[in-house]
């Protein structure tokens, strides 16, 4: 490890909106979910001629749920239908807003889709989608074209479709949206089609939970994962490990360590994406978005440690996101090296915090291990260990 300043250990407060619930947190169900739904609806209305109060989809886990149609209607060659948003016990802005779809034939087989009002436009790279193309993400679009699929045979018919969410202008101005470069409305997002309630004093009671449920079980490393995709990429990685070992960790890194210490855990392993990775390397260990924000300085310096030119470190300074870092570094054929030095901050950062954890109570701090996944969540960049 190059020598370097040694950030200042960070632990935010939740948000205020964070709530400790005594009953088990109720999930809900994602804007990506709720579109998917509207579609289908819209569609099934449109091919039948018939107006729908309910519509069942298939989630990416294959679970079959069942929604309630708020609205319906059918006029000449559109149909439209609206889904109302349910995020369950997690304080999310989105909750209640009216995911609607409206659908119309068109000649060519397939689907065009396209955003409305509500919905936001990307204007900055970094995102992983179409500069000037509706903010609506890729697992969403495959569960809008599974969904429309069940009601036609797309290979045959054609649909214009468009999803919008009236008031998603008003809720977008309650997130970081416009600093991210999406512009005019919410983002259609969900990687599960499930809204787990990460952003609550409960979760950080259930990870703590699932710390000590592993260390009565015997076993001695954890693997904590930012979300569903990191840790289904973690058991890839790491096949040899019981799932017990595998604890979705959402912001609560710091409470997951100290339980990991508590039990005397011999090996924390680390798996995330280059934006969380980025917050712990700066030092933040509770890395909720409106607690923290990624380090772009940080993420320039890294650049250089990793033999980056000054002109791509200043690029990368003034990068959208640390995804948009990250798609810089890959151009510059620097990823590997970067992301090297990125989980090696990060895993120094998350050492120092187990042993100033580990001294007052004469306890031996885990070893760490970092390791850098892709977008996907599946595939190992680079790593490093502490």
């Amino acid at each position: 490890m190059t020598q370097r300043d040694e950030p200042e250990l960070l632990e935010p407060d939740l948000p205020r909106t964070a709530k400790v619930r005594k009953q088990a947190l109720r999930t809900g169900w994602t804007t990506g979910t709720c579109a998917a739904a509207a579609a289908k609806a819209a569609v099934t209305a449109l091919t039948t001629g018939e107006i729908q109060e309910t519509v069942e989809i298939g989630l990416p886990s294959g679970q079959r749920v069942r929604f309630p149609v708020d609205k319906c209607t059918l006029s000449n060659n559109q149909a439209e239908a609206v889904v109302v948003k349910d995020a369950g016990d997690d304080p999310d802005v989105t909750h209640g807003a009216r995911l609607t779809a409206t659908v119309r034939w068109r000649k060519e087989p397939g689907i065009e889709l396209d955003g409305g009002v509500g919905v936001g436009v990307v204007t900055k790279p970094g995102l992983g989608l179409e500069l000037g193309g509706p903010a609506i993400n890729p697992v969403p679009r495959a569960m809008i074209t599974q969904s429309v699929g069940e009601a036609i045979d797309l290979a045959q018919r054609g649909i214009q479709l468009v999803i919008s969410v009236p008031d998603g202008e008003r809720m977008a101005r309650k997130t970081t949206n416009a600093r991210l470069g999406i512009i005019g409305g919410i983002s259609i997002l969900g990687t599960t089609g499930i809204v787990r309630p990460f952003s609550t004093a409960s979760w950080r009671a259930s990870v703590e939970q699932a710390l000590s449920v592993l260390a009565a079980q015997g076993e001695s490393t954890v693997v904590l994962c930012t979300g569903g995709r990191t840790e289904k990429g973690a058991m890839r990685l790491l096949p040899d490990l019981p799932e017990v070992c595998f604890v979705e960790v959402g912001d609560f890194t710091g409470a997951a360590l100290r339980r990991a210490v508590e039990h005397g855990l011999a090996r924390v392993v680390f798996v995330g994406m280059a934006g969380k990775l980025t917050k712990l390397a700066a030092g933040v260990l509770m890395t909720h978005y409106t607690r923290s924000k990624v380090s772009l300085t940080l993420l320039r310096d890294v650049t250089l440690a990793a033999g980056g030119s000054q002109d791509l470190a200043e690029r990368v300074a003034a990068a959208n996101t640390a995804r948009h870092a990250a798609e810089l570094w890959d151009e510059a054929g620097l990823l590997a090296a970067a992301a090297r030095e990125l989980c090696d901050r990060a895993a120094h950062v998350l050492s120092r915090f187990c042993a100033e954890l580990a001294r007052p109570a004469d306890k031996t701090a885990p070893k760490i291990q970092v390791i850098m996944v892709d977008f996907t969540g599946q595939t190992k960049i680079a790593e490093a260990a502490a």
